[in-house]
């Protein structure tokens, strides 16, 4: 057992990875957001995490091997981050999650109907949000018919916020 390790339990040792609240959000963000850019974690993320923090934790997470960081050839001074394989086999811990945190604590329609939708879909819904998940981020190819996984949850959510958001008068 690494010194560093409080111990070898398996809970203990994946809270150690991703146990801080902002390490989850990142992944979170990067996983359903499609966030990959520091500034679009930045000042994209409802929960207003500061830029140290920010910084801080996209070390750690590539320190843990949970995401990668490469050249945007976009602009040459920007980084462009990508999941790993680590963070994609984290999507039935995040469906989970939300089916828990849906049923238990006080969230919203407009922020839980992607959780709705992963619970509902269930592993097989969850593999292919993977497989996806694993083109954008590590280029290797996935077969689709129809509109992605990611563009359904973004579509209901969309959809929740368009009820939700009151219109105005003329």
């Amino acid at each position: 057992m690494n010194a560093a390790h409080r111990s070898g339990c398996p809970i203990n040792l994946s809270l150690e990875v991703f146990g801080d609240r902002w390490s989850l959000i990142i992944l979170r963000d990067m996983t359903f957001g499609g966030r990959r850019h520091f500034r679009e974690l930045l000042t994209q993320s409802e929960e207003g995490i500061s830029s140290n923090i920010l910084a801080d934790r996209l070390k750690m997470l590539l320190e843990e091997g949970m995401i990668t960081k490469a050249d945007d050839p976009s602009h040459k001074q920007k980084g462009i981050y990508s999941l790993t394989e680590k963070s994609i086999a984290l999507v039935p811990i995040f469906a989970h999650l939300g089916a828990w945190g849906r049923r238990y604590l006080p969230v919203t329609e407009e922020l839980s109907i992607r959780a709705q939708l992963l619970e509902e879909g269930g592993p097989a819904l969850w593999s292919q949000f993977m497989a996806e998940l694993r083109e954008v981020h590590l280029g290797i190819p996935a077969k689709r018919a129809g509109p992605s996984v990611a563009e359904q949850l973004q579509a209901a959510y969309e959809e929740v916020r368009a009820r939700r958001t009151p219109k105005t008068r003329r």
